[in-house]
């Protein structure tokens, strides 16, 4: 396990969604660096390193916001933009930019960041309908 996961009491990860946010962009920003440098790698590279890095971007917007509605719009686009980036990565691996064996820890921490988001979204939705 790597220094941003603690362990509580009943085992479960706390996590700090600032540098996991972070990391995961840095990861893309490495990963767009040793494409291929043809045009539709490239390109495609590029929708990645919008979608993947504006993640932490809106994450860290949301935390400062002003209302349960403020957070709620922010950190669903932030899933929004997971979602696109996992679209990104799929064409990736179907048009054999980049093996699904070098990308699988990539979107597996995409999979594991949208799980993250929308149960936090909707944990603040559910408190405001109590």
């Amino acid at each position: 396990m790597t220094d941003e996961f603690k362990k509580s009491d009943d085992q479960k990860p706390l996590v700090d969604l600032k540098v996991r946010t972070r990391q995961f962009a840095v990861r893309i920003i490495h990963m767009y660096n040793i494409l291929p440098q043809s045009v539709v790698a490239q390109t495609i590279g590029k929708q990645v390193l919008r979608s993947g890095m504006s993640v932490g971007a809106q994450y860290r917007e949301g935390i400062r916001a002003r209302s349960d509605a403020e957070i709620i719009s922010k950190w669903s686009g932030s899933l929004q933009e997971l979602e696109e980036t996992a679209y990104w990565f799929e064409l990736m691996v179907e048009t054999n930019i980049v093996s699904s064996e070098r990308l699988l820890p990539l979107q597996r921490e995409c999979d594991e960041l949208i799980a993250i988001f929308t149960t936090c979204v909707k944990k603040i939705k559910s408190r405001n309908h109590k």
